[in-house]
C-alpha cells in the first residue's frame, strides 16, 4: 500500500494505473469511472499525436523526443491533480511510456528513466496495475494506426515493463463495460480497505 499525501500535506492519495492493448476500452472505462466521482487522468500520448497532427506532422511518434513529449505530460498532469481526489485512475502511465519508447525501438531516454526513477522513489503510483484486456480486435484512429496483430506485441511489450518494474498485474477481461467498471471498483474497494 502507498501512503501518498498530497502537496497540501493532509490527505492520503491513491492513484491507480490502467494500461493495457490499445483500442481495449480503457478510455470508456476511465469515462464512467469519471461520472461515477472518481479522479481521473487522461493518456498523455494520445494529446501529444493529436497536437502535433493539428500541426502537421503526420507520424510524431517516428521522432525520439515524442517519448520525452509524453514524459513531460505525465508529469504535468500527475503532480497538477494530485490534490484533486483522494483516489485517481490514470490512463496509462511513465511505464507505459517505458513500453512504447522499446516497442518503436527508442533508446530510454534520459527524461523517461528520470521521472521512472521519481515515480518509484517517491512511490507516485499503487503497486496493483489495472491491465485492460484486449476484445479481440483493435479499431484505427488518427492516433492510433495499429493492426490487431501489432497491438497483440504491443500489450506483451507492457506486460514485461510492467513486470520489470515490480508492478503486481491485477486483470480485466473483455467483457461488457458495466462488468470491467465493477471489477476495478471492487478491486480498490479492496485494495484501499
Amino acid at each position: 500500500m502507498i501512503d501518498t499525501t498530497d502537496d497540501s500535506g493532509g490527505r492520503t492519495v491513491r492513484r491507480y494505473i490502467l494500461t493495457g492493448t490499445p483500442g481495449a476500452g480503457k478510455t470508456s472505462i476511465l469515462r464512467v469511472l469519471e461520472a461515477q466521482g472518481y479522479g481521473v487522468v487522461e493518456e498523455a500520448a494520445t494529446t501529444v499525436i493529436a497536437l502535433e497532427q493539428a500541426r502537421g506532422e503526420a507520424e510524431p511518434w517516428a521522432r525520439p523526443s515524442f517519448v520525452d513529449d509524453i514524459v513531460a505530460l505525465q508529469r504535468q498532469r500527475q503532480t497538477r491533480t494530485s490534490a484533486a481526489a483522494n483516489i485517481q485512475v490514470y490512463d496509462r502511465s511513465p511505464i507505459c511510456t517505458h513500453a512504447l519508447s522499446t516497442y518503436l525501438e527508442h533508446p530510454i531516454s534520459a527524461a523517461l528513466a528520470a521521472e521512472i526513477d521519481r515515480i518509484t522513489h517517491e512511490r507516485i503510483y499503487e503497486r496493483q496495475v489495472f491491465f485492460v484486456r484486449n476484445l479481440g480486435f483493435c479499431e484505427p484512429t488518427a492516433a492510433r494506426r495499429i493492426s490487431f496483430e501489432d497491438s497483440l506485441e504491443f500489450e506483451r511489450v507492457h506486460e514485461e515493463s510492467y513486470r520489470a518494474f515490480g508492478y503486481e498485474l491485477v486483470d480485466i477481461p473483455a467483457g461488457r463495460l458495466t462488468d470491467r467498471v465493477a471489477a476495478i471498483r471492487n478491486s480498490i474497494s479492496r485494495l484501499t480497505s
